[in-house]
């Protein structure tokens, strides 16, 4: 009973599966946080050259 007890707490595959997805989801997470940010600023881009745009363009 002792070895299984000795052989059970030296054993670490169940903390290296749990540290492989904790480094995934952190990757994920800063993934959909630059995604997130990436699409902000390309919004006010094309919004800026709309104004832009509309504002060269003849009124009609």
């Amino acid at each position: 009973m002792k070895r299984l007890i000795a052989r059970f707490i030296k054993d670490e595959r169940g903390a290296t599966a749990i540290e492989y997805g904790l480094i995934a989801g952190l990757v994920a997470l800063a993934v959909a946080v630059g995604a997130g940010a990436l699409g902000t600023n390309l919004n006010a881009g094309f919004n800026n050259l709309a104004t832009r745009v509309l504002a060269w363009l003849p009124a009609s």
